[in-house]
């Protein structure tokens, strides 16, 4: 029989006997890029990086046209000193403007005299496109186009309208009150819309067509035919000034 060995000793103090091996783990290569180009696969790098590129390009040339339109918009500006055409309702002439009840249908008889005045000094304009849209409370009842023509600078037009008609037009409940009330004063709010396509001339050039709307505001007075007002409250018919409408 074999002898046991004796029993060790507790350590009671470092250790001193091999080292102790603990897993590693290596780390993982990644490009010093940031993975985003050598990582990957060739082709995909290759698109990635035209993708790149072009979208840049894309972005400069965008960026640089805008500051280009800039530019000539404000030398534009600060050259030609652009404003917007004027308007103004000169006379309105009504002979007619009733409503009947029983088939809902208004009929109207007016004229008016609107003047076009272009006050800019180095453009023209050219009047493409000239829409009237006749409105009573919001309920439109009459439109109608317009001659086209160019106006000059710090030149005017007077242009003379008329309409004449019936139209189915359903008043409300509270349209039907203020066409009461203004029955008995003679006195009528109608609205013109005028909706526009304009272009400015400048020298040689012609610019994009713009699209401005302007609203006249009226207060018409019921005449009889040879123009005298026949209104009870004697009301005439004051010029008034076309808003731009936005």
């Amino acid at each position: 029989m074999t002898t046991p060995s004796p029993a060790q000793p507790k350590l009671n103090g470092a250790y001193y006997g091999p080292p102790v091996t603990t897993a590693y783990n290596r780390p993982t290569r990644r490009s010093s890029s940031g993975g985003s180009c050598c990582s990957c696969n060739p082709l995909t790098c290759l698109f990635n990086c035209i993708c790149s590129c072009i979208f840049n390009c894309i972005f400069q040339i965008l960026l640089t046209l805008f500051i280009i339109l800039a530019v000539i918009a404000l030398i534009f500006y600060f050259l030609f000193r652009p404003n917007v055409p004027k308007f103004h309702v000169d006379d309105v002439t009504m002979t007619q403007f009733t409503h009947s009840d029983s088939n809902d249908t208004l009929y109207y008889k007016f004229s008016t005299n609107v003047t076009f005045r272009n006050p800019n000094k180095r453009l023209g304009v050219y009047y493409d496109k000239i829409e009237v849209n006749a409105m009573y409370h919001g309920l439109r009842f009459v439109n109608k186009d317009l001659e086209s023509f160019y106006l000059g600078h710090k030149k005017e037009k007077s242009v003379e309208t008329g309409f004449e008609g019936q139209q189915v037009v359903v008043f409300g409940d509270g349209v039907k009150e203020k066409y009461g009330d203004e029955v008995n004063d003679g006195v009528y709010k109608i609205d013109l819309k005028l909706r526009l396509k304009i272009r400015f001339k400048v020298l040689w050039m012609k610019t994009p067509k713009f699209t401005p709307r302007f609203a006249c505001d009226l207060k018409v007075p019921l005449s009889a035919k040879g123009g005298k007002v026949v209104s009870s409250s004697g009301v005439k018919f004051e010029r008034t000034k076309c808003d731009f409408d936005w």
